[in-house]
């Protein structure tokens, strides 16, 4: 694979702006880092995050924006400002590598999709769980009817933090349905396509005093069934719970934890399957080989650039999941 000159723009304390630049550090074969800007006054809020930059040049927006050799951008800022910086790139015709899920303004994202449609260019959202080894597995197995018919996705995704991040969640409409229930609905979507209704469930717990939406929950109904997206930010061993539950005709199979630290970014999965319709049946519980998401996923990345794979999230795709996750968030993302 020919090498790709990229450049970052931003970073973040709350989502995967390190790990992403760590990554492209490590892939020096594919990656060319040509530097990284901080445009929303990312060096003053973030200052401990500033070390893993430290050697590469410091850049301006537009210095990234009006150079023709760097062909790749990662837009790693905090949320809000993602479709802002994603779009400026998409205008210049860059390739694009963005946090997920995107800034909060519907018509923004539209006008992005619309861009980089036109343009040809890749748009590749890092929604992590698509480069988990065994769940983009399963998702095709499910795919080929290995489970049959599906009856329902439950999908869990918790954790418990501090107030200060819980405060932060008011950025967002849905609180925590928009800033970590984004990834169950697109597991949610890939395996069961668009819901016939959705209904949000989201809540304010209202400890500590904190005025967050903080616990979210929301219903996708479809023919055969109702699947569901719950995740909240103030559940004690909320990690140990983040599952995956895909129940068909044919068999079902359970993910949990969705992921386990193993000297992080390395990560392993446990599951569990089964293919018996007795009352009685067991399965027994088995776990991945370690794997670093970011590797694969930055990876996966690069060989789009190079012409070398096509992305398998079409824009139109990631148009209707972006609006899926609004209504499920209780919005339909006007400004």
């Amino acid at each position: 694979m020919r090498k790709i000159k990229i450049a970052q723009i931003g970073t973040s304390h709350n989502s995967h702006g390190t790990a992403i630049w760590n990554s492209l550090k490590k892939q020096n074969d594919i990656f060319e880092i040509c530097g990284y800007a901080m445009p929303e006054n990312e060096k003053e809020k973030f200052p401990d995050h500033m070390e893993e930059f430290k050697g590469y040049p410091e850049l301006t927006v537009d210095e990234i924006m009006q150079n023709p050799e760097i062909e790749a951008v990662a837009i790693e800022t905090e949320e809000i400002y993602l479709t802002k910086y994603a779009l400026l790139a998409a205008e210049h015709k860059k390739h694009i590598h963005m946090e997920k899920p995107g800034g909060i303004v519907l018509s923004d994202f539209e006008k992005l999709i619309e861009t980089v449609k036109k343009n040809k260019t890749v748009f590749h959202i890092g929604y992590m769980y698509r480069y988990n080894p065994y769940i983009s597995k399963l998702i095709d197995r499910v795919k080929a009817g290995e489970f049959g018919e599906i009856i329902s996705v439950e999908t869990h995704m918790s954790g418990y933090h501090e107030t200060e991040l819980r405060s932060w969640l008011k950025t967002f409409p849905g609180g925590i349905m928009f800033f970590l229930g984004c990834h169950l609905i697109d597991l949610i979507l890939q395996i069961q396509g668009i819901p016939e209704r959705i209904i949000p469930l989201n809540k304010r717990t209202g400890f500590d005093n904190v005025d967050s939406t903080d616990f979210g929950m929301a219903v996708l109904e479809y023919k055969n069934g109702v699947s569901f997206a719950k995740t909240t930010d103030i559940e004690c061993g909320g990690f140990l719970r983040r599952q995956l539950v895909v129940t068909g005709t044919k068999g079902m199979v359970e993910v949990k934890p969705l992921e386990e630290n193993v000297n992080y970014p390395g990560t392993i999965t446990h599951f569990k399957e089964n293919f018996d319709t007795s009352w009685n049946a067991k399965a027994e519980k088995r776990v991945t080989e370690v794997f670093d998401r970011y590797d694969n996923m930055l990876h996966s990345f690069g060989e789009m650039v190079a012409g070398e794979k096509e992305n398998p999230w079409s824009y139109d795709y990631e148009f209707k999941l972006y609006k899926i996750i609004l209504k499920c968030c209780g919005t339909n993302g006007h400004e």
